[in-house]
């Protein structure tokens, strides 16, 4: 068995307590008897493969119930997973990756998720489950052999692959939060060296999201200090033509993990809990902004 998924194993073990009707104790019992290991692939694409090895976890043992349960934006479990099978479809098109599903017509994340949620109506749960599982293993396959800074593609967003599979790695811990949280299991965290690289690229986005959000950080610079396993520092210049950080202007201190999900659109930034220092209103203005990339 992976590491990975022994750690999300073992974790989903350690709380004695199960609420009542919790599906825990079902999705335990087809997790240990069905999972399969994360697929071979480039150590910058491991903390995504992890994800996908702790979702399949999770949904090892879904019934029919379970499938028609509503996790977030109004959709069951079933079309969560078509969500994602569609997303992870188009960044493996863009690198020449197997695509399981319809034929990709639009080539916009939310056409395409309606597209692929459309076809899974017609098939069971677990085709879905099966289908997205094993092109997320072509991808990581495929990813084995490709260099970290081959052009990839998405939303018209072009950026080199890895910080693509970061993206996809983040939102796949996000909504297998969300189905977790459903089914009332507490998830672990990922390990140290896949949740690191995770929240580097969540740092990096910034400038993005401020510009999305359509605020001005040209000439700022944000100090970030990421509190916890998997932590760090950083300078980050927040104005997109921006090549090197200036003095900072802020310094925003907040924990590592609800930092990932600030990004990923979970939490009120108005309530976001962080230490702020210097410019109060342009720590603000990054806080808001910081979910704008997160989609549904």
């Amino acid at each position: 068995m992976d590491a990975v998924e022994r750690l999300y194993l073992d974790a989903m073990m350690e709380d004695p307590v199960v609420p009542a009707g919790s599906l825990r104790p079902q999705l335990l019992a087809g997790a240990r008897a069905r999972r399969r290991p994360a697929a071979p692939t480039a150590v910058w694409a491991e903390p995504y493969a992890g994800r996908v090895a702790a979702m399949d976890a999770l949904l090892a043992s879904a019934v029919d119930d379970d499938w028609s349960r509503v996790i977030v934006e109004g959709w069951t479990l079933q079309e969560l997973v078509a969500h994602l099978a569609a997303k992870d479809g188009l960044v493996a098109a863009s690198v020449g990756a197997p695509v399981l599903g319809p034929p990709i017509g639009a080539t916009d994340s939310l056409s395409r998720t309606h597209d692929v949620q459309a076809y899974e109506r017609d098939r069971s749960p677990e085709q879905t489950r099966r289908d997205w599982r094993a092109q997320a293993d072509a991808l990581c396959r495929h990813l084995a052999d490709l260099p970290p800074t081959t052009q990839a593609s998405l939303d018209g967003l072009d950026a080199v692959v890895s910080d693509h599979i970061l993206a996809r790695g983040l939102e796949t811990w996000v909504h297998t939060a969300d189905a977790a949280q459903t089914a009332g299991i507490r998830l672990p965290d990922p390990i140290v060296s896949h949740l690191h690289p995770t929240a580097d690229l969540c740092a990096r986005l910034l400038p993005f999201t401020m510009l999305f959000s359509g605020l001005d950080g040209a000439g700022r610079t944000v100090h970030i200090t990421l509190t916890g396993d998997g932590g760090g520092d950083w300078l980050i210049p927040l104005g997109i033509e921006q090549t090197e950080p200036g003095p900072p202007d802020v310094h925003i201190t907040a924990d590592v993990v609800a930092f990932c999900f600030l990004l990923g659109g979970r939490g009120d930034p108005a309530d976001f809990p962080a230490e702020l220092d210097g410019d109060l209103s342009l720590a603000k203005d990054v806080l808001a902004s910081a979910p704008a990339l997160s989609g549904p």
